[in-house]
């Protein structure tokens, strides 16, 4: 037997054992990777840290409704588990941009948030409308938001199609208003389908995935500890 794999036994045991290491090895450095590639897809912007009794509504579409889960196995729900703030869920099943624009004035009037979390357009990228006029209503339902004192952080969802990539408006839009965004949390669960509960929607495995990196954007962004 070479006197290195030797060592290797005396050290850390036998062949089984180094097998085992080295698998737990190579799981903790994807682990890593992946936190890094998820912070390296989110921007360095700042938002006013929430009060603890402040609201958030968490609008968009049936990714913020929760279709393919329960009411409490929604993303909205988990991170209220989460954050410890309380979280409105004015999701939408199949809206699309232009009439959350409309929405969007009359709930945060009623709602009073301090915080918009916007996850909307995958309704308008399943039906290839104008992405122009999409990455408009998202710029104009920012400054509705902004105008009424409430601070936002948007979600990008990914195009429909094997490479899952989010149009490059929603990175441009988080820079040019200088808000915190996440970029891939939501490619990564569709493209698991451990995660999904179809094509298009996530199980409350992704859900709850698509919440812990949010949760992580807002502590990262300053909104929460």
């Amino acid at each position: 037997m070479p006197r290195l794999e030797a060592a290797f036994y005396f050290l850390y045991g036998d062949k089984e054992m180094i097998t085992k290491r080295n698998k737990l090895l190579v799981i903790g450095l994807l682990i890593v990777m992946a936190s890094t590639v998820l912070i390296s897809c989110s921007s360095g912007a700042r938002i006013p840290r929430l009060a603890n009794n402040a609201v958030i509504l968490a609008f968009g579409d049936s990714l913020t409704f929760g279709t393919g889960a329960t009411p409490e196995e929604s993303y909205p729900a988990v991170l209220e588990r989460l954050v410890g703030r309380r979280i409105v869920n004015a999701g939408v099943p199949g809206e699309v941009t232009g009439d959350g624009l409309s929405r969007l004035p009359q709930v945060i009037d009623k709602e009073k948030p301090a915080l918009l979390i916007l996850c909307h357009g995958g309704n308008d990228l399943i039906r290839h409308l104008d992405k122009q006029q999409t990455a408009g209503n998202l710029r104009a339902m920012i400054r509705s938001a902004q105008d009424r004192g409430v601070a936002v952080v948007i979600i990008s969802v990914p195009s429909p199609g094997l490479s899952l990539s989010p149009p490059p408006f929603y990175r441009e839009i988080a820079g040019e208003m200088n808000i915190p965004f996440d970029e891939k949390a939501l490619a990564m669960v569709l493209s698991d389908r451990s995660l999904k509960s179809d094509y298009i929607h996530p199980n409350a495995a992704g859900y709850r995935r698509l919440a812990e990196s949010i949760a992580a954007l807002l502590i990262k962004s300053g909104a929460v500890q």
